[in-house]
């Protein structure tokens, strides 16, 4: 909520920044992490919080509120004749924008979902579509919508007997995009970090890109602004003892996070034990911040660290296979009272890290599926055993 707060003294009003009140904060560096020949890029941005007076603790999110991709924008204006010019009402509060910059910084025009699907056979005679929204054909209407957008529905099911104003009355608002915090307010005064790979993809005959990924690779400068917030994140966070372990799990861009613990633990100068295992797909190109994680080695903020690099030989090597082959120490840590993190990809990484670290339990503890299993929970209910998977 936005709050309002009157010094009389001087008449001077502040806000209280949030969602809805977005802080426009500078950009201070926008760097790519991979190196020549990777053929991913991952951005490292650095952004100014100076006169927001928003703070965050590691395990943070931190929410931008990103702009369509003006060439997308300009493609549906041709497509379907209109005036950029044109006002259009753009919520119930009867607020307008101009046609381009709606588009532009106002509605999600990237994602498509059955509403807009059912709603969108109003304006068109078209009878595949009239079909394809039938109850029946659910599955098929589903995989017509992943990966497709605006753009596609509007060439693949005209003519259409639609205004602008139309179209647009079908779309949401553009919703934030959320990046886990890779830094320390305590090490970064003043500042906060991001890790953000960006999404490109080819699907059904064209070039698809992520909204806020690509819009911070491709068109966000150092001296630019991004509009930003704070989410807190109540279940992800580090110990409340410094002398407690941790082991941090986080391929990709599952690593930012963990950067901002390391950081963190580095300046709190913690006792306890750190162990991190990183993955991505070549040790030369895609070993983020290896150079920063080399030096708290050395400096034995990090006790261990364990890369694997899944292009890098015959076998594919993940994370979950470096936790297998160091399976006896795992398990000590976590006898230790370790607690142990997992942050990056949902759909396998994840699952396949949970299904590894109970074949350790079981293995070194010397129990059934279904004991280390209850041990795990037992974990999860301590507290010690956290994930911040998407």
């Amino acid at each position: 909520m936005m709050q309002l707060t009157i010094d009389h003294s001087n008449k001077k009003v502040s806000a209280t920044f949030s969602r809805t009140n977005p802080f426009q904060a500078k950009v201070l560096k926008n760097s790519n992490l991979n190196n020549n020949g990777s053929s991913k890029e991952t951005r490292h941005i650095e952004l100014s919080l100076k006169g927001s007076g928003l703070s965050y603790v590691p395990g943070d999110a931190l929410g931008i509120v990103p702009e369509n991709d003006p060439e997308l924008v300009d493609t549906l204006l041709e497509e379907m004749q209109w005036d950029p010019e044109t006002a259009v009402t753009i919520n119930k509060q009867g607020d307008t924008l101009p046609l381009r910059e709606a588009l532009l910084t106002y509605f999600e025009i990237t994602l498509l979902t059955k509403k807009i699907m059912q709603q969108a056979t109003g304006f068109t005679s078209n009878n595949e579509l009239q079909r394809l929204v039938l109850n029946e054909n659910v599955n098929e209407l589903k995989e017509y919508m992943e990966g497709r957008d605006l753009l596609d529905v509007l060439r693949d099911f005209g003519p259409w007997n639609a205004s602008a104003q139309d179209i647009v009355s079908l779309l949401r608002k553009m919703p934030p995009r959320l990046y886990s915090i890779a830094s320390s307010l305590t090490a970064h005064p003043d500042e906060v970090h991001l890790t953000i790979g960006a999404v490109r993809y080819t699907a059904n005959g064209r070039d698809r890109k992520g909204v806020c990924s690509v819009q911070c690779a491709e068109r966000v400068q150092e001296g630019d602004t991004l509009p930003v917030f704070i989410q807190p994140n109540k279940h992800f966070h580090l110990p409340e003892s410094l002398e407690s372990d941790i082991i941090m799990v986080g391929p990709g861009t599952g690593i930012a996070p963990f950067r901002s613990y390391i950081e963190e633990r580095a300046v709190t100068k913690a006792t306890g034990r750190a162990w991190l295992f990183f993955g991505d797909q070549h040790s030369a190109t895609d070993f983020l911040y290896q150079e920063e994680l080399e030096n708290y080695l050395k400096e034995g903020v990090l006790t261990r660290l364990d890369a694997a690099f899944s292009r890098d030989s015959e076998q594919k090597v993940y994370v979950q296979h470096k936790m297998s082959d160091n399976s006896k120490e795992l398990f000590a840590w976590l006898e230790n009272g370790a607690y142990f993190y997992v942050c990056g990809d949902k759909q396998h990484m994840a699952k396949d890290v949970h299904n590894t670290l109970i074949d350790v339990i079981e293995k070194e503890g010397n129990m059934s599926r279904e004991a280390a299993e209850q041990y795990l929970n037992t974990m999860k209910d301590q507290g010690r055993y956290q994930r911040d998977v998407y």
